[in-house]
């Protein structure tokens, strides 16, 4: 997971989910009421959507792996224990069949004393402040309680997604070097082909982790060599505009 900058909602989506809510109102505000609304909103379906494809990484990833096509809107805090954030778009994600039917589900674990939430929202949380990425295992170790629970609702450390990070890492290894030499010589054009590459590959969790690790020129040679650990300082420097 990786931090999602959530965009502001249109007018026409502002409009299309007040009315949404006020009609789950109207009708009662229960989860049968809020399924079917939800279930006959196609207007308000397609500009949510329409919105969360734009706040995905990579080429429409899912919001929680990274791996998948985002297909689903996924009510984050499920319309069934909270009718009236069905149409709250605060509440929508964008996930993959497999994290949003599969793995979560209705699940939404809340601390049992304060009723703070326990899953991440990539959209307000950093996911590296409670999750810690292995990446040349491809595991996710938790940092908190909110990255415990994250990786057990959403599986992230299922066998397709652990070999897939373990890939991205390769690719990474392989290509970072490629992208730093090409700008060392003043080929900016192969290095943006190279850079747009990486970040369109799934996976974006990967990349992050290792600069994360490669803070100084001295850490990131002693953790990754003198070519990779150079080619990682670089993109840093290259991403904060230095």
């Amino acid at each position: 997971m990786i931090p999602v900058r959530r965009r502001a909602p249109t007018p026409r989506l502002t409009r299309l989910c007040d009315s949404g809510t006020r009609r789950i109102k109207e009708q009662g505000a229960t989860s049968k009421v809020a399924e079917k609304q939800w279930s006959n909103a196609e207007a308000a379906k397609t500009e949510i959507r329409t919105l969360l494809e734009l706040m995905a990484p990579g080429i429409l990833r899912c919001m929680y792996c990274l791996d998948n096509r985002g297909t689903d809107i996924d009510h984050f805090q499920p319309k069934a224990l909270v009718p009236l954030r069905t149409f709250d778009w605060q509440n929508h994600l964008l996930a993959c069949s497999f994290c949003n039917s599969n793995a979560k589900r209705e699940e939404y674990p809340c601390d049992a004393v304060t009723g703070e939430r326990l899953l991440i929202d990539p959209t307000v949380d950093d996911p590296s402040d409670h999750l810690r990425l292995l990446p040349a295992s491809g595991k996710y170790q938790a940092r908190t309680a909110r990255g415990c629970h994250s990786i057990r609702v959403f599986d992230l450390n299922r066998e397709d997604l652990r070999r897939g990070r373990v890939r991205m890492f390769r690719l990474c290894r392989d290509l970072l070097p490629v992208w730093h030499a090409k700008a060392l010589r003043g080929d900016h054009e192969g290095a943006r082909e190279t850079a747009a590459a990486l970040l369109d590959e799934p996976f974006g969790d990967v990349l992050r982790a290792l600069l994360r690790r490669a803070r100084t020129p001295a850490m990131a040679e002693l953790t990754f060599g003198t070519e990779l650990g150079a080619a990682l300082v670089a993109w840093s420097e290259a991403a904060s505009g230095h």
